[in-house]
């Protein structure tokens, strides 16, 4: 979500329809889809064609499917059958029962209790709501009525379980959400018992009603509601609201003016809206909902409550949430689309003293740099563990927004002991790398490639550039780690580099005599391009920090592309002696700390290749380079080749070793044919 790129897309045949949303088996890591109702699709994420993937066909029509994490895949029919995915799988075409007449399924969801899956669905017929409860490996099932009420009728339903007892929260076109208990524990006689309702929610803000569309549970205390603000004599605005229904009182709410589908999601403390035409993710986090919390935080009454995590840049284009005062107990902060992945904490709570992290930065905004720096440095030692992440996150994003409106200032110490010292990710700080290539700061840029993980393509290409186009003279006094590059280029103290023979496997010219143009092993000086960094050690230190950084080859390509030619070919030589370097060791692995590995080199060689293409054919230069790679990897194939064919002989010479008696002296020449 952070770099708005797909990693996976399936699509069906035309004609077809996906007919439920699809989910993931938590046990085996594989999709699972339905199409036309009855034709279920299972595929994993290296699938690439969904009509090629596993098919069965059902003998009924399916309603929904929901995966738990510990209970399996459970298929819910229309006509209110319940199976296992893996009992399904047994008899695709076995014949489902239909435990509903007339009816239509309206919601349903699936929970853990006692370590056996139950399924409650809600249904409606004629006006008149039903709930029922299958327990699918039991046998068990279980009908109830909703109190009817006049005038309204339910519009959502969402539902938790605890001590065996399914809470239905329902959301009514009365603006108003009721609260049924349902007990797992039912006798097997009682046929259709009427379930009672209990108001818990009144949905009105400053007098005006909130027409609610969709409802998630977030508690035991705490519920989110998706809908729109009918104000007097004003135009309805749509919102997210969290309320507190165990004190009946409106937590927060979030105006949403571009639109939603009125659908509400949540996810492991996150939830997922369409927002216009834009998918956004919101961070929330819940505390116990107590009075023991509600005094303890009337003492920070004095300062208004701001989202912990804060974000100035945007605070001041107002994405951020208004959060709660002190006493109350749930935080809610709309995140940009380009800060979430990685955020291992969610929304941060850290209070160092009286001060939250987010109003304590919105003092120092103005701060001398020297306060600036020993607050932040304080607000580091203080942090809480569990939310030391995104506090940190906060401290960075403090002196980038320093950093961009004083071209004068720049941390560079401080910056560079919490990129080391710290777990952050390019999400947590999105501002930092780019600081730092304005900067021409190599050390920071080198070391967040190593450690980010998730850097976009576009600034792993400008770090790229950036490397391949300063110049020798300004490396030379550049501080860079040499750790990667030090145990394979050897540098003496006039930057010269000492020459030491090369033994490549495979890469004999008895092999190759009549193309290649190249000298025995022991004559492998002259060959420069063998032997030869192309590049100084800096720049190599540099490059093959971006060799370790993670990338998509679909969203890297195109940047590529735009590299200018001279600085590809100086990056594909550099490539090519790696490769070369690979090969002179059997486990064609380079010595050193974080040196590159020969699948990332191979994998960016031919990234390179297919980026620029045609500039290696028609270049002089390129052209020469081109030929001796492709009889370097001519001759490995041959050797692999070689390999492949004595190895049969070589598994059964193994296979006498092991039954020859080691106590007895023997000498065996074994012809290999």
């Amino acid at each position: 979500i952070s770099d708005q790129k797909p990693l996976g897309c399936w699509s069906v045949k035309h004609g077809q329809v996906l007919t439920c949303p699809v989910v993931c088996n938590f046990e085996t890591h594989e999709y699972i889809a339905v199409h036309d109702d009855k034709v279920l699709r299972i595929w994993k994420d290296e699938d690439i064609n969904l009509d090629k993937a596993f098919k069965a066909t059902l003998s009924a029509d399916v309603h929904r499917i929901h995966s738990l994490p510990e209970g399996g895949p459970l298929v819910l029919f229309k006509g209110g059958g319940v199976r296992t995915l893996d009992v399904l799988l047994e008899a695709p075409q076995q014949e489902i029962e239909n435990v509903i007449s007339d009816e239509a399924i309206r919601w349903s969801g699936a929970f853990m209790e006692s370590q056996q899956p139950v399924v409650v669905f809600a249904t409606e017929k004629d006006g008149d709501f039903f709930v029922y409860v299958q327990k699918p490996k039991l046998d068990s099932l279980h009908k109830y009525r909703l109190e009817p009420q006049e005038s309204a009728k339910p519009l959502s339903f969402t539902a938790y379980l605890k001590n065996q007892t399914v809470t239905l929260l329902c959301l009514y076109s009365s603006d108003s959400v009721y609260q049924v208990l349902i007990p797992l524990q039912q006798d097997a006689e009682e046929e259709e018992q009427i379930l009672p309702k209990s108001l818990l929610l009144n949905l009105s803000v400053s007098g005006s009603a909130l027409k609610g569309t969709s409802l998630v549970v977030l508690d035991k205390d705490h519920v989110a509601v998706l809908g729109s603000l009918a104000a007097p004599d004003k135009e309805p605005k749509e919102c997210l609201t969290i309320w507190n229904t165990k004190f009946q009182t409106l937590q927060t709410s979030k105006e949403l003016p571009l639109g939603t589908s009125g659908q509400l999601w949540c996810y492991e403390e996150k939830f997922f809206l369409t927002h216009g035409k834009v998918l956004t993710v919101i961070l929330y986090k819940c505390e116990t909902s107590s009075l023991a919390a509600a005094v303890g935080k009337l003492k920070d009454s004095q300062t208004p409550g701001v989202s912990s995590f804060v974000n100035w840049d945007t605070l001041e284009n107002e994405e951020l949430v208004v959060s709660f005062q002190p006493q109350e107990s749930v935080a809610l902060k709309a995140e940009s689309r380009m800060n979430l992945r990685s955020r291992r904490s969610g929304v941060a709570k850290v209070q160092p003293e009286n001060f939250s992290v987010g109003q304590l930065l919105l003092n120092l905004k103005d701060a001398p740099t020297n306060v600036l720096e020993n607050e932040l440095k304080q607000l580091m030692s203080k942090a809480q563990t569990p939310d030391l992440q995104a506090a940190i996150g906060s401290v960075v994003t403090a002196l980038t927004n320093r950093c961009k409106t004083n071209s004068r200032y720049y941390p560079q110490s401080f910056l560079l002991q919490i990129v080391e010292t710290r777990d952050l990710s390019y999400s947590l700080c999105p501002d930092l790398m780019a600081v730092a290539l304005e900067k021409r700061d190599f050390y920071l840029l080198q070391i967040c490639l190593q450690r980010f993980p998730d850097i976009p393509e576009e600034m792993t290409y400008a770090c790229l550039k950036e490397f391949l186009s300063i110049s020798d003279a300004y490396l030379r006094v550049t501080d860079v780690d040499l750790d990667s590059v030090i145990c394979y280029i050897d540098v003496e103290f006039d930057n010269k580099e000492v020459k030491t023979e090369i033994v490549e496997n495979g890469f004999n010219a008895e092999l190759d005599e009549d193309t290649c143009d190249t000298k025995m092993p022991g004559q492998s000086h002259s060959r420069s391009d063998g032997e030869s960094c192309p590049v100084a050690p800096q720049r190599a230190a540099l490059l093959n920090a971006v060799l370790h950084s993670a990338y998509s080859e679909t969203f890297l390509l195109p940047h590529l592309k735009n590299l200018p030619a001279q600085q590809a070919i100086l990056f594909l030589r550099y490539l090519y002696y790696l490769y070369v370097k690979c090969s002179e060791k059997v486990n064609t692995t380079l010595p050193g700390v974080r040196s590159p590995t020969i699948n990332q080199i191979m994998d960016w060689m031919c990234l390179l290749l297919d980026a620029h293409f045609t500039v290696m054919v028609i270049l002089p230069e390129a052209r020469e380079l081109l030929s001796k790679l492709h009889k370097f990897v001519r001759a490995q194939v041959r050797f692999y080749s070689e390999l492949n064919k004595i190895e049969g002989s070589l598994r059964e010479l193994q296979r006498l070793n092991h039954l020859r008696d080691s106590q007895t002296y023997s000498i065996e020449v074994l012809e290999i044919i």
